[in-house]
């Protein structure tokens, strides 16, 4: 009995000593809830939050057309990313566009996983996709605001097909494609990886959420699209007041409140950096928000909604690219900055430029998501209370230079500029030489909504 029970402690021993095999990562269902709740907010965005918003700074015989654009390119671009999109955004290919192994989602099954920004941590492939279908899906159409109340549907959609696909997936690719944290496991390991990565994530750029991805990239083809398709008949000699700013008012509380699920979304698991994400994007909108209010007060005399809830909006893109990356503090002074320049690119670039952006999404948009691009360089810096950049291979945040990192931040910007610019004047072309951009000024004037679609949004 003695020699049995030896014989189990020294087994019990030597199981103790044994090195344990790894298992693959299993995905944590508080993680995979929280992915599901915030895809679910960033499809809230599209529809119909950024309709609504949109639709109500038209005039009313052009609501319709600027609710059905959205949502009909959403659902669009959702079936084109399962397609080709997915595989061309997040698989390995080169620098700039990623390959076909998971087109029309091959491979992909409730089984396979994606990683998060923590090793050993990992969420539903399935899950992952859908909410990366979200932004492809929804940036797109955030062009619409830039040629509403005067483009085709047709052409509506055939441009965004053309600009998902050489615009949006080669960006994506090159801001957010690495394989992961898991493959740093020494400099040698992590040297290789990186070489494999997107081209902007290789000249170390940051994007928490999209602020080059999304916003910059759109918001430099809204004002590509608006000087291509020209002027609305009667633009600066006709009155084009916004019909209805509770529907914008509506419109963009949706937006704001979908917007956790875009920045919180990002971080990829419910966890305390998803905390900080939360923080910054509420704090950031509240302090744009009351930036914006006040310089128009001084400046015109009198605060309007259709400004307090455009500051909202800049806050939220100020803050897409850092709300991962900065802390609180600088997460207002970011907001405060989005505040006064985009009232800037609203009111006096606008005017400078000479161009008919119908609901100011370059100034918004891009100029917003520049800004916070580049701010991110300079928040996120540990001495500004910022979280750094973290080092795989250290397993620790690395060293920090805000020079280094702004001249990469750089990098993004420029990059997201040019390329989608130089796409976005192609791709109009194109439209423009095949089927036409613009609806004839007869259907112009009697609105979109009976022109282009047969219906009327009110009824007398």
């Amino acid at each position: 009995m003695k020699r049995m029970l030896k014989c189990i402690a020294l087994l019990a021993m030597l199981a103790l000593a044994m090195p344990a095999f790894a298992a693959d990562p299993v995905p944590n269902k508080g993680d995979t809830a929280w992915m599901i709740v915030a895809t679910l907010l960033v499809v809230m965005m599209a529809a119909p939050g950024l309709g609504l918003f949109y639709g109500g700074m038209v005039r009313a015989k052009n609501m319709l057309s600027v609710l059905m654009q959205p949502l009909v390119v959403f659902c669009l671009l959702g079936v084109l990313w399962a397609l080709y999109g997915y595989s061309v955004a997040f698989t390995e290919g080169n620098a700039f566009f990623g390959g076909l192994s998971k087109a029309f989602l091959a491979g992909v099954t409730p089984d396979t996983t994606a990683a998060t920004f923590s090793k050993g941590v990992v969420i539903p492939e399935y899950i992952y996709a859908a909410f990366q279908q979200t932004f492809a899906a929804i940036t797109p159409a955030l062009i619409v605001g830039g040629i509403a109340e005067r483009a085709k549907f047709s052409a509506v959609l055939l441009f965004m097909v053309l600009w998902f696909t050489f615009s949006y997936l080669p960006i994506a690719h090159m801001v957010w494609y690495w394989p992961g944290p898991d493959a740093y496991t020494s400099a040698a390991a992590g040297e290789k990886a990186t070489a494999t990565a997107g081209f902007l994530f290789q000249k170390g750029a940051i994007d928490f959420a999209g602020g080059t991805v999304v916003h910059i990239n759109a918001g430099i083809a809204a004002l590509v699209g608006a000087i291509m398709i020209g002027k609305r008949t009667g633009y600066g000699r006709e009155t084009m007041a916004p019909h209805n700013l509770t529907l914008t008012m509506v419109g963009g509380s949706l937006l704001w409140v979908g917007w956790f699920g875009f920045n919180v979304g990002s971080n990829l698991e419910a966890n305390g950096a998803a905390a900080l994400a939360f923080v910054t994007t509420l704090l950031a909108t509240c302090a744009a928000t009351v930036a914006w209010t006040f310089v128009e007060w001084t400046l015109k005399g009198k605060p309007s909604m259709l400004g307090a809830v455009s500051g909202a909006i800049a806050g939220l893109v100020v803050i897409t690219p850092a709300c991962g990356f900065v802390g609180p503090m600088g997460s207002i002074v970011m907001g405060f900055a989005a505040g006064i320049a985009c009232y800037w690119g609203v009111n006096g670039l606008k005017r400078l430029l000479g161009v008919d952006d119908s609901l100011d999404v370059f100034g918004v948009h891009c100029l917003g998501g520049s800004v916070g691009a580049l701010l991110t360089g300079v928040f996120a810096s540990p001495r500004l209370g910022g979280t750094g950049v973290y080092d795989y291979v250290a397993n620790k945040v690395g060293d920090y230079s805000s020079v280094d990192q702004l001249i990469s931040q750089c990098w993004g910007v420029g990059t997201s500029l040019v390329w989608s610019g130089v796409v976005s004047v192609i791709a109009f072309k194109l439209v423009d030489m095949t089927i036409g951009l613009r609806v004839e000024q007869d259907g112009e004037r009697e609105g979109l909504d009976l022109s282009s679609h047969g219906e009327n949004a009110y009824h007398s």
